[in-house]
């Protein structure tokens, strides 16, 4: 039977401060955010949720900006849960102005059980209580004030249940001697959270067909990439709005000297060349004009034998250590990473082998699989 929670709303300054401190000798806190941003870059905060067993407190950040006593809540002291939570930190980063920690995801939690490592909610908390929540709710408009009933239920259920699941969640990572695992990975989280000037050069290595491109030529879609993130931000636009990657990349391929040449890049709009053209001309010549030893290494074509051995034997190596770990692949090792290596292997650069625990389990035999194949 679902739960019918005791939920607060908090619409002042005061209330918020009275919950920081109902709540602020709690071991764990529950949190979520809803939000909206189909129009902006940054996300524009609709509420706030926490819970730390009792009630489920509801914050309208609308109307009410984060106070001292939240941030205190939200950067030190007890063990903040977040499910799937890149979103919601950042949400809670641009409202607060503070990273959350100490932190742990549910979502991460599950796949270091050996679950579904993309694990929605919903399905995660029938999962563990056998209750099914309401999903009425999921694409409702959060901006409306005042909320529904029906709403408000919703988003108290979602930190209300979040509890209930680490309890069991912990204790099976208990027993899976998994919780330093779990620690590592949220800590890796909470950096990556801090990472957006960092995050903005690396956008360049999204793109699939890197491999298809000079290394000019790769040098100009990356210029292009750091500009437009840094712009996005700075305009509060979604990124797609300003220029996709797409067209970003068919002017790397095109490397047009004017704006004549630039009009005709495929799917590029006029606005687009009146407004930024020279910007993006300006990015196309430093990278014409870049000294050769300072251009990012071509990268190799994932079509060729080398590679694709250099691959199955990677892949090999990490299925196995999954199966006896009882662990989806991409948990252990994500495609992008095993590409890394294989890039510098063939670069014969250092390899990044992954640290940790994962580096624990595949560092070893992932750097013997490639002696193995250059071997052969």
């Amino acid at each position: 039977m679902t739960l019918t929670p005791e939920i607060r709303w908090i619409d002042t300054p005061e209330a918020l401060d009275a919950a920081c401190a109902e709540v602020a000798g709690a071991e764990v806190i529950a949190l979520d955010t809803e939000f909206f941003r189909e129009k902006t870059f940054h996300p524009v905060p609709a509420l706030i949720q926490f819970s730390s067993g009792g009630p489920a407190w509801l914050v309208d950040p609308v109307v009410v900006h984060c106070t001292d006593a939240f941030r205190r809540l939200l950067g030190e002291g007890p063990l903040k849960l977040l499910h799937a939570s890149s979103e919601d930190l950042e949400v809670l980063a641009h409202w607060a102005g503070v990273s959350v920690a100490p932190l742990v995801d549910t979502q991460v939690a599950q796949a270091l059980l050996g679950e579904d490592p993309a694990m929605g909610y919903q399905r995660m908390v029938h999962h563990w209580t056998g209750e099914t929540l309401p999903k009425d709710e999921t694409r409702s408009d959060w901006l409306q004030r005042p909320l529904s009933e029906s709403q408000r239920l919703y988003a108290a259920l979602d930190v209300v249940y979040l509890l209930k699941v680490w309890e069991r969640q912990h204790e099976a990572l208990e027993r899976l001697e998994r919780r330093e695992w779990l620690e590592a990975d949220c800590r890796e989280l909470m950096a990556q959270a801090l990472r957006s000037d960092e995050a903005d050069g690396q956008w360049y290595r999204r793109h699939r067909q890197l491999w298809r491109l000079t290394p000019r030529q790769v040098e100009a879609y990356r210029l292009m990439t750091t500009w437009r993130e840094g712009e996005a931000r700075r305009r509060n636009l979604p990124r797609g709005w300003l220029v996709n990657d797409r067209v970003l990349y068919a002017i790397a391929e095109r490397m047009p000297e004017n704006r004549y040449q630039l009009a005709e890049v495929e799917e590029i709009k006029p606005s687009l060349i009146k407004r930024d053209g020279d910007a993006l001309l300006a990015m196309v010549k430093q990278a014409k004009q870049c000294e050769a030893d300072t251009l990012p290494a071509a990268q190799p074509s994932p079509l060729g034998a080398d590679y694709k051995r250099r691959m199955k034997a990677l892949k090999r190596v990490v299925n196995e250590h999954a199966e006896r770990l009882g662990l989806a692949p991409e948990v252990l090792m994500r495609r992008r990473e095993l590409e890394a290596l294989i890039a510098a292997d063939l670069a014969a650069e250092p390899l990044p082998l992954p640290e940790g625990w994962r580096g624990d389990c595949l560092a070893t035999p992932l750097e013997q699989a490639l002696n193995e194949v250059k071997a052969a």
